[in-house]
């Protein structure tokens, strides 16, 4: 303790003296199990020495069946004589998993949420009333006609009175289970033995010739590959460029679907005024003053019917007077001089055409290159409507657009990549891009009945 006195504290507070007693924190009483461990004083210390002691024991006596000072040398030490065969490679501990299968393996242990909705199926109370109709009756012995005749079969191939050589021979085209297979497509194929060598006329008009395709149906409805390959702005790790790309893409189709929306929320928008007080006032006073309305109107149709009779009045058109021998020189003269004028318009054209051979041969150029555009324009259409697709059902096909990922929801690496949409409905989409299938919505089934609540008596027991 005087040694400890001695040393010179770095803080002022934490000096010895009557000042640092006062300003000392106090930490709660000693005799309770709270201030033990904030306690600390010679006796704290041994305390602690003795509990890491008989805490070393008990490990101890745990691990080795007693205390190692006491056990002996035999026990704890053996000799390596070298004796272990050699040339044998020591046994491979078993493999651990591997880190992507660990990861791989569902986390939780409780069951996803059953879907009601996948396990109804149409017309399933039909199905189930038929088959348990005719459960009751193959218990007494009356079986459906399908299985009448597949149960005659089997008896009458498992019957050895019956020899194969009684039985009708199977017809070609016919399933005969003792056939051995062979190509529909091949050279050497069964059902076209009968007809080598005929006719084609024969077999044109007997129905033996196998029918040919039409060219029309070997053509693919749509052009388009089965599966698309999106672009390099898709990738986990896309360049910039191709990324930016891509997010326009995604950009305008939502645009185009918000602009949609907007014009049918336009056309649904009520434009009209509230009725303000002076139309109201109208409303109520209406067939009132009916008799001076109608003697005004009357008066004022009067009056226009006055003012048209004045308009369509015919007015008298003079007769001009028989022309004279002057007038009718003077005007045949003018005829052939407007005819000397047409003939000489005429010519000077016919004269200036030979000087506008370039400027015809330029409009003839841009003339062909207009046409080329038209067609190469039409080429194009027909291609986009070729490739576009078509009307097969009542619903009409709607894009889903690009998935496409924001620039915040990169990930690092490959490892961090998170799936975007399903696999399941791209192939659906696809094959209605492809018009293989026509547009579809899922069927929704109702309810015929209300659902009732009923409240168990256990439950009302506990509450009340």
């Amino acid at each position: 303790m005087a040694a400890a006195e001695s040393f010179l504290a770095f803080n002022p507070a934490a000096r010895p003296g009557p000042a640092a007693a006062s300003r000392r924190r106090y930490r709660g009483p000693r005799n309770r199990k709270k201030g033990w461990k904030r306690w600390s004083g010679p006796e704290a210390q041994l305390g602690r020495e003795i509990g890491d002691f008989l805490e070393d024991v008990g490990l101890q006596e745990r691990a080795a069946g007693g205390l190692i000072s006491e056990q002996p040398d035999e026990g704890l030490f053996f000799v390596d004589k070298g004796t272990a065969p050699k040339g044998r490679r020591p046994k491979k501990p078993p493999q651990k998993p591997l880190h992507v299968d660990l990861v791989l393996q569902p986390l939780s242990k409780v069951p996803p949420p059953k879907n009601i909705c996948a396990h109804q199926t149409p017309n399933g109370r039909k199905e189930k009333r038929r088959r348990q109709f005719w459960e009751k009756k193959a218990e007494k012995g009356i079986f459906p006609r399908e299985e009448r005749k597949l149960r005659a079969r089997l008896n009458r191939e498992g019957d050895p009175k019956k020899s194969p050589k009684s039985q009708k021979p199977p017809e070609l085209g016919r399933s005969d289970p003792h056939r051995d297979f062979y190509d529909i497509w091949g050279e050497h194929n069964p059902l076209d033995a009968p007809l080598a060598g005929q006719d084609p006329w024969f077999l044109q008009q007997t129905k033996k010739m196998p029918v040919q395709r039409p060219p029309r149906l070997q053509v693919k409805p749509s052009p388009l590959p089965p599966v698309e390959v999106i672009g390099q702005g898709g990738s986990y790790n896309p360049p910039f460029q191709d990324h930016q790309e891509l997010l326009l893409q995604a950009l305008q189709v939502e645009l185009r679907r918000s602009r949609e929306e907007q014009k049918v929320e336009r056309r649904l928008e009520v434009t009209g005024e509230p009725p303000s007080q002076e139309s109201v006032l109208q409303e109520q006073l209406q067939g009132l003053l009916e008799e001076e309305e109608e003697e005004e109107e009357e008066e004022k149709e009067k009056e226009n019917e006055k003012e048209k009779e004045e308009r369509e009045q015919p007015r008298k058109r003079e007769q001009p007077g028989r022309k004279t021998e002057k007038q009718r020189r003077r005007e045949k003269e003018q005829r052939e001089k407007d005819n000397d004028k047409a003939r000489a318009r005429v010519v000077t054209l016919q004269h200036q055409a030979l000087f506008q051979l370039r400027s015809l041969r330029r409009s003839l150029r841009f003339r062909d290159l207009e046409l080329r555009r038209r067609r190469l324009l039409r080429e194009r259409r027909r291609k986009i409507l070729e490739t576009a697709p078509k009307r097969l059902g009542r619903q009409r096909y709607e894009d889903p657009g690009p998935e496409v990922q924001l620039s915040e929801e990169l990930p690092e690496s490959l490892r961090g990549l998170r799936p975007e949409g399903s696999v399941l409905r791209d192939r659906f989409k696809s094959l209605q891009r492809r018009n293989l299938i026509e547009p579809r919505a899922r069927a929704r089934f109702k309810r015929r009945y209300r659902v009732k609540f009923v409240e168990k008596r256990s439950f009302r027991a506990v509450t009340l």
